[in-house]
């Protein structure tokens, strides 16, 4: 099995679970254990700074909470590009990960250059993933430069789907209701 760490799910059309449906997913961790992944495009009304002031100055102001995926929705989850890869518990590809629960707010203050904060995460057992590959639930995509930290996050899909082109860039033009075409 070749791990997908670092790469897109992106939500085939005939993906219907509300939790996925038209979302991207930025695969965390991939092994035979199971998979964990964050929910890109699916941004919250909530002010970040509003419920989580302490993690609200990681991120830019005005940053909104966004639904990392139907597991665990009340914990807070924290993707950074760090300035200081030291403080990262999993680095999902260059300096950009998940730090460590040990890590103080002030060293991640100083140590982290940009952040994006998820309610929830999406997680896989053993095989669940691989199983949902094999029936082509999701399409496998890579992350553009910059995509992650993106203002548009919501418009994601559509992009990521194009940005394959072929038969993926019709896809993403598709309707979410094709009955309203």
């Amino acid at each position: 099995m070749e791990s997908l760490q670092g790469k897109l799910l992106i939500a085939a059309p005939t993906l219907i679970d509300p939790n996925f449906s038209r979302t991207v997913i930025l695969v965390a961790a991939h092994s035979e254990d199971g998979a964990l992944g964050l929910v890109l495009n699916r941004p919250l009304d909530t002010v970040l700074a509003d419920v989580a002031p302490v993690l609200g100055s990681l991120a830019e102001p005005g940053a909104v909470l966004h639904r990392g995926g139907p597991v665990a929705p009340e914990s807070a989850v924290l993707l950074a590009e760090f300035e200081d890869p030291s403080l990262a518990a999993l680095l999902i590809f260059g300096d950009t990960g998940l730090p460590s629960a040990t890590v103080d707010l002030a060293d991640l203050e100083s140590g982290v250059r940009r952040a994006r904060v998820f309610a929830g995460h999406s997680g896989w057992g053993p095989g669940q993933l691989d199983a949902e590959l094999e029936a082509e639930s999701w399409i496998i995509g890579q992350l553009a430069p910059d995509e992650l930290w993106h203002g548009d996050s919501a418009g994601l899909w559509a992009r990521a789907l194009a940005r394959k082109g072929g038969a993926y860039a019709l896809l993403a033009r598709m309707p979410a209701d094709p009955s309203m075409n």
